[in-house]
């Protein structure tokens, strides 16, 4: 059967549609990160701020370079308009030959590129970590030769996901992650009682490669599955594939860019104080969490439904407008909270997910300022993937290349400015520099927000949320956030855990009471999700 069903501009069942898809991916992140965070929790017990925490986050930098270069962004702006629009117009053979065609290129474009990838690791070192010396740099490119391999494995994972998105099967690609973080955990645990820091951190650099093999294989049966007429052959003739690489240039080169930019801080954090490196990771383990669970999972469940769109001009750019504006307030809704939870009860947060061993409180203070940065910009950097995308599901890669181009000169000017100069000139110690680099980067993602916005305008028409939701959204997350401050005054430093639920669960429930006395339609329809299901289950 084609599957157009929900994907016209008229159709009234794409809401609810794309909303399911939407709470499957954030389900699916929201796993692999609550996993993710486990295993970061572990990790720091073992190794703190430590040369090896630098040198392991350091070397997994190079590797999920390519990754990201080539796997999740890049696909789902070149590979997936394509395949999705071919499965909706019930061509489902030659949707399928193309994704053979596109995983048969993939492969042996990472194969030669892991391969080359090993041999210049040492010259790489000195690209991302040129503050790294003697022992240091040496561990840091033996882990860098051990992760390069199993980066060929996770861009085939993307490629996986690029089919099951199409398919809308959302769960399963965005959980997958949780094996390579069960991979990773399971050597920390079996091996961190009897092995030497040293050693433990080499241990735990084959548990990468092996999560990354077993995440590639857990997707391949359902793959299989959902396109049985997949053969991989390199044939690049194909119309349709020719589409996708045509696409894939600007796309890629557009990664490489964003991707540039965090390679930036972590060069300028390998220069700060010993610690700043993990720092940086630690911080944006939590940073990431919101991006990834309400930006990513709108972005991705929008852009097969976007890529599909059909109408005239005018149709496909109103039905856009719906599309972008209510993804907004989806996004907003929870990245405002997120951001004033950072900024307000930080500390609370990293205490009770990493604190104890070697992570101590002076640890939790010097992350958290690094996370108190990262608020600057996270409304924009999130919404910029809703705009990202929009722009690729209207075949347009050119745009967001060049404002993405800006983003990582303003990066590197500015972090250069706000991390290494201005702790000096101000007279602070040299690692709030790491804060400086994750506030600086967020000015940068709004200059770029702002970019994208004004030529989405110009092309489909107004697209972001009204003034008085955001308003609402942001006094609701303020007073509650101030609530949740003076309670963690009053507790003080008692128990990690309990303050975590002491504090963080009045700050989300002032939120939600608040937002919805003011009206915002968010908020109303969260809770009687909430509420609906907890009465089925009463009910059962």
């Amino acid at each position: 059967k084609p599957m157009d069903d929900g994907l016209n501009t008229g159709n009234s069942s794409e809401k609810p549609k794309s909303r399911g898809g939407a709470a499957l991916v954030a389900l699916g992140i929201l796993l692999s990160r609550v996993m993710g965070l486990v295993r970061q929790k572990i990790f720091a017990y073992y190794f703190g701020n430590s040369d090896y925490g630098d040198a392991f986050y350091a070397a997994l930098k190079i590797p999920n370079f390519l990754q990201n270069l080539l796997g999740d962004g890049v696909l789902s702006a070149s590979f997936i308009p394509v395949y999705a629009n071919l499965l909706s117009e019930g061509k489902r053979e030659e949707a399928d030959r193309v994704a053979g065609i596109i995983g048969s290129v993939l492969a042996i474009l990472v194969t030669v590129l892991v391969a080359v990838g090993v041999l210049v690791t040492p010259s790489l070192i000195d690209l991302i970590a040129p503050g790294f010396h003697g022992e240091k740099r040496d561990l840091t490119i033996r882990l860098v030769q051990i992760f390069f391999p199993g980066v060929g494995f996770l861009v085939m994972s993307a490629w996986c996901l690029g089919i099951l998105n199409s398919h809308r099967k959302f769960f399963l690609s965005y959980s997958a992650p949780v094996i390579w973080n069960l991979a990773i955990i399971g050597t920390l645990v079996y091996f961190g009682k009897s092995t030497s820091p040293a050693e433990l951190v080499v241990l735990t650099s084959w548990g990468v490669f092996v999560g990354s093999v077993l995440q590639f294989l857990i997707q391949l049966p359902t793959v299989w599955k959902s396109a049985p007429g997949l053969r991989f052959k390199p044939l690049v003739k194909n119309p349709h594939v020719q589409s996708i690489l045509k696409n894939f240039a600007p796309v890629v080169t557009s990664r490489g860019v964003v991707q540039l930019s965090a390679y930036i801080d972590n060069v300028l954090a390998s220069l700060l104080p010993s610690g700043a490196v993990s720092a940086l990771a630690y911080a944006q383990s939590l940073y990431m969490l919101p991006i990834s669970l309400f930006g990513m999972s709108v972005s991705a469940a929008e852009l097969p439904n976007m890529s599909s769109a059909k109408g005239t001009p005018e149709e496909v750019a109103a039905f856009l407008r719906t599309r972008v504006a209510a993804g907004f307030k989806q996004i907003a809704f929870f990245v405002i909270p997120s951001a004033v939870g950072f900024l307000f009860l930080g500390d609370v947060m990293i205490d009770g997910l990493y604190r104890g061993g070697e992570f101590n409180q002076a640890s939790t203070f010097y992350v958290w300022t690094v996370l108190a940065g990262s608020t600057v910009g996270l409304l924009s950097t999130t919404v910029g993937r809703l705009y990202s995308s929009t722009f690729y599901s209207l075949r347009d890669t050119r745009t967001p290349l060049k404002f993405a181009v800006l983003r990582v000169i303003l990066t590197t000017v500015l972090g250069y400015l706000f991390g290494l100069k201005l702790p000096g000139w101000l007279g602070f110690e040299a690692s709030w520099g790491t804060a400086g680099l994750t506030a600086s980067a967020g000015l940068a993602g709004w200059i770029e927000y702002v970019l994208l916005r004004r030529s989405l305008r110009q092309r489909i028409g107004v697209t972001e949320a009204p003034v008085m939701f955001l308003l609402k959204t942001w006094g609701a997350a303020i007073l509650a956030g101030a609530v949740g401050f003076g309670i963690k005054r009053l507790v003080g430093d008692t128990h990690v855990f309990l303050n975590l639920i002491w504090i963080l669960v009045p700050f989300g429930l002032i939120y939600f009471v608040l937002t919805a006395a003011l009206g915002v339609d968010e908020s109303k329809r969260f809770i009687n999700r909430l509420s609906s299901r907890f009465e089925r289950k009463i009910r059962r």
